[in-house]
């Protein structure tokens, strides 16, 4: 089940640093999860401020 990142995100880039695959990255007004890609590790989970990674 992939992590997806939910339209609470501020653009911090917190959890993109932070993915070991570079399956995250900045779209037009958040940042967002390559569902195909994701490993379902958790990382950007852990580190998001505002809990915008949630795993779906």
């Amino acid at each position: 089940m992939a992590f997806t990142i939910q339209d609470s995100c501020v653009s911090c880039g917190a959890c993109a640093s932070e993915c070991p695959i570079n399956a995250i990255s900045q779209g037009d007004t958040q940042f967002a999860i390559d569902a195909d890609a994701c490993i379902d590790c958790g990382n950007c989970a852990n580190v998001c401020p505002v809990g915008a990674a949630v795993q779906e």
